[in-house]
């Protein structure tokens, strides 16, 4: 899962570069992408938590 945070990193990288160089629909897209993957680490963290508790 670590790797999600890494994709999201480089999103968010992409999209801080793309607004400074001007292309605002990029780094738009760039940033939704980054968010969307935060959203689906933090779903499979509670998931994989609430798995541990159980077994």
């Amino acid at each position: 899962m670590v790797d999600l945070i890494y994709i999201a990193v480089v999103f968010l990288v992409i999209a801080l570069v793309a607004y400074l160089l001007g292309a605002r629909g990029l780094a738009w897209f760039s940033a939704g992408l980054a968010k969307t993957v935060v959203w689906i680490f933090i779903i499979l963290f509670v998931i994989t938590l609430i798995w541990r508790f159980i077994t």
